[in-house]
Order: structure tokens, then C-alpha cells, then sequence
């Protein structure tokens, strides 16, 4: 069973997005949506964190990303965008969905 995992609070404030990479198996996704976007920033310990943690497929919502300011650019390596298309994408292509709160 595949599953993608939600996180939207943000590492700076809740351990959501480290729980989320611990328990996360191979073969999952994860993505990041509202405040959980600054999980996947460039030059950060969470986005360090997150590229260590290759097990995973990573997205982040890019209207959050852009709300808060921010363009591709400012993500760490392999991390992609998605639209609210993509998201129902995600979760259709994954029999769960585990959102961390």
C-alpha cells in the first residue's frame, strides 16, 4: 500500500514534518501544503532534513508556496510543485492519505 502523507504546519513550530519523515516507508509521498511548505526551503535544517530523507517522493502545494512569497527556486533538490490538480492527482494515485497534524 502506497500513501500520501499531508503536512501543513510548520517544522519551525510543530514536529508534524520530522514525524512525517520518520514514519514515511518507500514508496510514499509527502506533501507540503500551507505553513509545511517551509519544510522543503533551501539552506534550512527542515529542508536539509527532508533532502536527506530520499526514501520518499516530495511535492509542495505551489499556491501555498507562492502565498508565502516564495517561487521554485527556493526549494531544496528534487522537491516539485503541484496545483490543486496535482493534489487530487496524489491522492488518487495512493490508496492511503495520512494527514500530520
Amino acid at each position: 500500500m502506497t500513501t500520501l502523507h499531508l503536512v501543513n504546519k510548520s517544522p519551525f513550530e510543530k514536529d508534524a514534518f520530522d514525524s512525517c519523515l520518520r514514519h514515511a516507508l518507500p514508496g510514499s509521498a509527502v506533501l507540503l501544503i500551507e505553513d509545511g511548505i517551509y519544510g522543503a526551503l533551501r539552506g534550512t535544517p527542515p529542508g536539509d532534513r527532508l533532502q536527506q530523507a530520499t526514501a520518499q517522493q516530495c511535492y509542495v502545494l505551489e499556491a501555498d508556496l507562492q502565498a508565502r512569497g516564495f517561487g521554485s527556486e527556493a526549494l531544496v533538490k528534487d522537491v516539485q510543485m503541484v496545483d490543486y490538480d496535482g493534489f487530487v492527482e496524489l491522492a488518487v494515485a495512493h490508496d492511503l492519505v495520512q494527514s500530520w497534524l
